[in-house]
């Protein structure tokens, strides 16, 4: 059994290196009808078939290789696409022909030696297919499994479509290999020296999967990096997609908000031109006012200074003949005498707006509006306290004399009989001190006088109704 492991393993590594070497010669993409490539799998398949037990069937004994390589996908799970394609092969119906299929599969996929690695180093689980000394328990097997890392570099490609792998018989031609020169015969020396330069190869081979190792912990490493990277792709995307849709809709808000801004502004420019509108009537209306108010000055002016003045002397006359009648009253003899009523006098203030309106007419028809309704006011008021009984009947005590009560125009209470105290200086009439506590300027006066509640009131509302 040792010498047939020998053999194996030379005839093993004379294969591998026979087909790299005719392999990178012939530089292109080897097939199934490549001689060195025909003779490899027929080497390995006699090292799988080395030392495998015969399990009994109901048809006899049966040796197939089959049943350890089925194990590979327990142990190696990317092999479990090469088991799955094998079994869904139609043309095969022996195990042998699933075994040679297999292989050639592992060797497209270059990863024959890492699948042989891993079955060899389960010894445990090959026991129940192997003897003890068979090559695929032996030290032979690791050997031949680090000589197939070198098979990496060729690349196959079959089609086993039709092929028939059920029936091919396995003989190992050993023409190919004589021109390598003699087989020189085993000793026990010569098997020690190969033997330790295939511990050496060993060595190098564990070496190198240490590495091949290492390297695959770095780019699982590196793999898990790439898978976080893309998992921090994918919530940046799911943010950036949050907020483009968050900008959508304050873009969709802003452009709401720019028409109703828009509709506005174009409400508000409407606005605008009817308020210049107005503006150009207003403005064409008040130069029409200074227009009117130029002429009426030009026109009245010197008539309206002349009744100012007119009306100035009236106030004083009525002045000086007031003073006259306080003078009187204070020489009136006292006693059982009678106190007669002085006559009104024609410049009283009683009589002024008429004087004003008699001059008026005389003088000039076309006064203007507002100044004729101030004389209308003044006559008004001067014939309402006129017409008002203001002086009380004669009244006879019981010494026979009889006097005159003034009483007030509104409130109806006796008052002094001194009639410049409480006298309205736009009306005349005689008012308490309460009725007549406002004064206001007169167009007779410069100086605030006082008038009555209802001279102060119409006076007010003339003052704010007139337009100049």
């Amino acid at each position: 059994m040792a010498n047939e492991r020998m053999n194996l393993m030379n005839m093993a590594k004379l294969s591998i290196k026979g087909l790299i070497e005719s392999a990178l010669n012939l530089g292109r993409t080897l097939d199934s009808d490549y001689a060195p490539l025909q003779q490899f799998f027929v080497v390995m398949e006699h090292c799988l078939k080395h030392g495998l037990k015969a399990k009994k069937t109901f048809l006899g004994q049966n040796k197939s290789f089959w049943g350890p390589l089925e194990l590979v996908e327990k142990l190696v799970p990317e092999a479990a696409e090469i088991t799955a394609s094998v079994k869904d092969l139609p043309g095969l119906r022996t195990p042998v022909g699933r075994g040679r299929a297999w292989l050639r599969l592992a060797l497209m996929q270059k990863k024959l030696s890492e699948y042989m690695k891993a079955l060899i180093n389960r010894k445990d689980l090959l026991s129940e297919f192997y003897e003890p000394n068979a090559l695929m328990m032996e030290e032979e097997g690791a050997i031949i499994s680090g000589l197939l890392v070198g098979l990496n570099v060729i690349d196959a490609n079959f089609c086993m479509k039709g092929e028939d792998l059920d029936s091919q018989v396995g003989v190992i031609d050993f023409s190919m290999y004589l021109k390598e020169g003699p087989i020189a015969k085993s000793s026990e020396e010569d098997v020690e020296k190969e033997l330790e330069v295939q511990i050496g190869m060993k060595q190098e081979m564990e070496m190198a999967m240490k590495m091949l190792d290492r390297d695959v912990c770095e780019k699982q490493e590196a793999l898990v990096a790439l898978r976080q990277q893309l998992d921090d792709l994918r919530a940046l995307k799911h943010e950036l997609s949050f907020k483009l849709q968050s900008s959508d809709l304050a873009l969709k808000q802003k452009n709401e908000l720019n028409s109703r801004l828009e509709e506005k502004t174009n409400q508000m420019a409407a606005t605008i031109k009817q308020l210049e509108h107005r503006l150009r009537g207003a403005v064409r209306d008040r130069l029409d006012a200074e227009e009117a108010n130029r002429l009426f000055k030009q026109d009245f002016g010197d008539k309206i200074e002349s009744l100012q003045m007119e009306v100035d002397r009236l106030r004083k006359q009525c002045l000086h003949y007031e003073k006259e009648q306080k003078k009187e009253a204070k020489r009136r003899p006292s006693g059982n005498q009678i106190v007669k009523e002085v006559p009104e006098n024609k410049y009283s203030p009683l009589r002024i707006p008429h004087l004003l309106q008699k001059n008026m007419s005389a003088q000039n028809k076309g006064v203007p509006e507002n100044v004729k309704q101030a004389v209308n006011e003044m006559n008004s008021t001067a014939h309402n306290s006129t017409t008002s009984p203001s002086i009380s009947p004669e009244r006879e005590g019981q010494d026979g004399e009889r006097r005159i009560l003034q009483m007030c125009q509104l409130c109806r209470e006796e008052s002094s009989i001194l009639l410049t105290k409480n006298e309205c200086k736009n009306c005349g009439g005689i008012f308490c001190s309460t009725c007549s506590s406002n004064e206001i300027p007169l167009p007779s006066s410069i100086h605030p006088e006082r008038v009555c509640n209802l001279c102060y009131q119409r006076l007010i509302q003339q003052y704010c109704s007139s337009p100049s």
